[in-house]
C-alpha cells in the first residue's frame, strides 16, 4: 500500500504539471507544498489537545484517537489550499521559457512535488489508530528493532519529516519559547509506527484523554548499579558505547483507563549529545527504548518492544504507580525527557551515580492465574473489564473499535 501510494502521487503530481501547469507554477506549488507543511507539522498538536482535551464524552471522544491524523491532515489541506490560491493570482502572468526548459522542467518539479506530497500522506496515515501493517509495515511484527526500520519506497515519509525538522531548528523555530521538532520529536516516523505496533491487542489507543505520566525533579534518573542480574540470576551483559541508565517513571492512577495497559514500544526516553544537553527541547535528539524494568534492587526483568505491560488496580497504591524501567543510553549522550504514547512528555533530571540512587521501586506483573485467583471459599476475581460486562450481561467494543466507529454502537454503554 505505502508503495502504491509513493508511485500514485509521484506519477499524478508529474503528469499534472506536465499537462496543466507551466515551470513558474510548478516551482511556486513546491514552495507552497513545503510551507503547508510547515503549518500541518508545526500545529498539528496544539489542534489535536484540543479535541483530546474534550474527548472524555460525547461524539469527540470516538475523534481522540484520531485527533492527531485528523489534525495534520486539516492544517494540511487548508493551509495548501490558501497559500496555492494567493499563488494562482500572483502568477496570472504567463512566463514561458522554452518549449525543452518548460516541459522537463514541469516533470521535474512535478516528480519533488510528488515526493513531498507522498510523505506527508504516508505521515498522516502513520498518526491514525490503525493496525500497525498500514500504510506499510515498517517493523516485524513479532520481534522489532527500533534501529531497522523497514522503509517505503525513496523513504518519502522520512524525506518530508526530516525536511521540516531542519526548518524548525533553523528560521522557522518559534520565537517564544522556542522547540525543535528533531528534539522534540526525533526519528518521527518510527516513533509513529512503534507506537501503535500492539493496537490490534486491544491496548488502548496511541494517546491518553489526560496527563500520564511524570518523572520525580529529584534523583529521577541515575546509572544502573553494578552486577545488576537478569531475571534468571545472570548478570546483565553490558552494551558497547552505552550506559545502562535507569529512570523512574510514574503511571498516574488518573489516567489508569487509558495507560495502565500498553506496549514497551509506546514509552521512550528521548536523549541529547551531553554537550548540547543544556536545553532539552532545542537541537538534535534521539530515541531510546526500554529494555525492561526493575523487579527488585537489583534484579531487572527484560521486556522486548512488542511485550505488553499490564497495571492492574490494585498496584495503584498512590497517586502514580512509580515503575523504574531500564534503558541503554548512549555514552556521549543524556537523558532529557521521557514521552508516553503521542500526547504526554515529561522532564528527566540529570542523572546520577548509583550510589546516589533512591531505594528501589520494584514492579512485579501479576500474572493471568493471579488475576483470576479464586478468594477462598469464592469464584475467580473478575478483571475490571468482566465486572463492567457483567453489569449489562453483554460484551463491548474494545477500545480500539470504540475510537475507530465510535462509542455509540458499543452495547456496554
Amino acid at each position: 500500500m505505502g508503495i502504491l501510494i509513493v508511485l500514485l502521487t509521484i506519477l499524478g503530481c508529474a503528469a499534472y504539471q506536465y499537462l496543466k501547469g507551466t515551470l513558474v507554477k510548478a516551482f511556486a506549488s513546491i514552495i507552497v507544498a513545503i510551507c503547508a507543511s510547515a503549518v500541518a507539522f508545526g500545529y498539528f498538536e496544539t489542534l489535536a489537545n484540543v479535541i483530546i482535551s474534550r474527548g472524555s464524552e460525547g461524539w469527540l471522544a470516538s475523534l481522540a484517537p484520531w485527533a492527531h491524523s485528523l489534525s495534520f491532515t486539516l492544517l494540511l489541506i487548508l493551509a495548501f489550499a490558501l497559500l496555492q490560491t494567493a499563488t494562482g493570482y500572483l502568477t496570472r502572468q504567463q512566463v514561458d521559457f522554452g518549449l525543452w526548459p518548460e516541459h522537463i522542467g514541469r516533470v521535474v518539479c512535478g516528480v519533488f512535488l510528488g515526493l513531498i506530497v507522498s510523505g506527508l500522506v504516508l505521515t498522516a496515515f502513520a498518526m491514525a489508530p490503525l493496525p500497525s501493517k498500514y500504510p506499510y509495515e515498517r517493523y516485524d511484527q513479532t520481534s522489532p528493532d527500533a534501529e531497522t526500520p523497514n522503509k517505503v519506497l525513496l523513504n518519502t515519509d522520512g524525506f518530508a519529516t526530516g525536511l521540516f525538522s531542519m526548518m524548525s531548528n533553523g528560521s522557522f523555530r518559534a520565537i517564544r519559547n522556542p522547540r525543535s521538532f528533531a528534539a522534540l520529536r526525533p526519528h518521527f516516523v518510527d516513533q509513529l509506527f512503534l507506537n501503535r505496533h500492539n493496537i490490534s491487542d486491544g491496548i488502548p489507543t496511541t494517546v491518553t484523554l489526560s496527563e500520564a505520566i511524570e518523572v520525580p525533579k529529584k534523583n529521577g534518573a541515575w546509572l544502573a548499579p553494578e552486577g545488576i542480574k537478569d531475571s534468571t540470576g545472570k548478570p546483565v551483559p553490558p552494551k558497547s558505547g552505552h550506559n545502562l541508565t535507569i529512570v523512574r517513571v510514574g503511571i498516574k492512577r488518573s489516567a489508569a483507563k487509558d495507560a495502565s495497559h500498553f506496549a514497551v514500544s509506546q514509552l521512550r526516553l528521548i536523549c541529547k549529545q551531553k554537550s548540547d544537553s543544556e536545553n532539552p527541547f532545542l537541537g538534535k535528539a534521539k530515541n531510546v527504548y526500554p529494555v525492561g524494568y526493575l523487579k527488585a534492587a537489583n534484579q531487572l526483568q527484560e521486556k522486548k518492544l512488542s511485550d505488553q505491560i499490564q497495571i492492574n488496580r490494585e498496584d495503584f497504591t498512590e497517586a502514580a504507580k512509580w515503575i523504574d524501567f531500564a534503558f541503554y543510553v548512549p555514552a556521549d549522550s543524556v537523558p532529557v525527557a521521557v514521552e508516553f504514547k503521542l500526547n504526554n512528555i515529561a522532564e528527566v533530571p540529570q542523572p546520577v551515580s548509583s550510589d546516589q540512587a533512591p531505594p528501589a521501586a520494584p514492579f512485579i506483573e501479576r500474572t493471568k492465574t493471579e488475576n483470576a485467583a479464586p478468594k477462598p471459599g469464592g469464584q475467580p476475581t473478575p478483571s475490571p473489564a468482566e465486572r463492567e460486562r457483567s453489569k449489562s450481561g453483554r460484551s463491548g467494543l474494545s477500545n480500539v473499535s470504540r475510537g475507530l466507529i465510535g462509542p455509540q454502537f458499543d452495547e456496554n454503554k
